[in-house]
């Protein structure tokens, strides 16, 4: 059978494929390192990897095993994760991510709720901008991000509860001819070129604001690409596109150059909290719920009107 210290040798020489690197990051010599290897190689009967005096590959056989490897380990590890935060109870940092406005409201509710119950558990609030809330959700610098949901339609994310769901509108500049209707149909975006979102945004959310074709097909002209929301508020405002935004938009950037109006047949914007699937810690749940149950007092205490 494999023991642990030498399943963790054989990943990280997938990973690194240098025998250097390796021994570096596990702490152990490069002749522990190469034993290891030769020890599995000799229990499976066959190469993992290819070695010459100037690269590291693995074989067709060593990257089977890593790949089938890999994930048995992680889940191990949350296991072990998810054992610890249960014993110690809520405590340590959690790092929160918001991303707009909106979603910085939902979260101060929740972090309030939270705070209440886990008071040992620090939270740590981050504001992240849309080109970069996925990194910095995988890169570790936070745990938890609060934002439109259509950002957590990737493999490795969980998403969480809605805590908002709200009514869709049209922002256009206040002397466009759509300015003087009372709301507008999908099929408009057919005929107004629409301000594209910032680079690096993910596919999902790109698409639903960004529409290649209205939903009865006809095709949907795309303006000049925007930087930040700010950027794309104020393309609009200058007559250069219109733009898709959530209900509070209009209630959270208020400007007389623009005009929003409601949709008659959109789909709502909903927004929750997300995290990396290999990050779903006790202290992560609690969050969750802390900030679901905060969404829904919100409603039921003073009307969906206060978010």
């Amino acid at each position: 059978m494999l023991e642990r210290h030498e399943v963790e040798v054989f990943l990280t020489l997938a990973q690194e494929l240098h025998f250097g690197r390796t021994a570096e990051r596990v702490g152990v010599t490069t002749g522990r390192v190469s034993q290891t290897v030769k020890k599995l190689e000799r229990m499976i009967d066959a190469p993992l990897f290819e070695r010459t005096s100037r690269q590291v590959r693995l074989t067709a056989i060593g990257r089977q095993l890593a790949d089938d490897l890999a994930p048995l380990v992680a889940g191990m590890n949350d296991a072990v994760r998810r054992a610890i935060d249960a014993g110690r109870g809520i405590t340590g940092d959690l790092r929160v991510g918001f991303l707009s406005a909106i979603a910085g409201q939902l979260l101060l509710k929740a972090v309030a709720l939270f705070g209440q119950r886990h008071p040992d558990c620090e939270v740590h609030i981050h504001e992240t901008q849309g080109y970069d809330a996925i990194a910095r959700l995988r890169g570790g610098d936070v745990d938890v991000l609060i934002t439109d949901l259509l950002i957590a339609s990737q493999p490795d994310v969980v998403a969480g509860p809605v805590l908002l769901s709200e009514p869709r509108m049209l922002a256009v500049a206040a002397g466009h001819p759509l300015a003087g209707e009372n709301a507008v149909s999908a099929e408009e975006l057919a005929d107004h070129p629409v301000v594209l979102v910032p680079a690096g945004m993910p596919d999902a959310f790109k698409l639903d604001r960004n529409p290649t074709h209205t939903p009865a097909g006809a095709p949907v002209t795309h303006g000049p690409r925007a930087a930040s929301f700010t950027e794309t508020l104020t393309l609009v405002a200058a007559g250069r596109g219109v733009f898709p935004v959530g209900a509070n938009v209009a209630r959270l950037y208020p400007r007389p150059d623009i005009a929003y109006l409601p949709f008659t047949d959109a789909e709502p914007i909903r927004w929750g909290p997300m995290w990396l699937k290999t990050n779903t810690t006790h202290r992560v749940r609690e969050f969750a719920q802390a900030a679901g149950e905060a969404s829904q007092q919100t409603v039921s205490g003073s009307g969906a009107a206060g978010l």
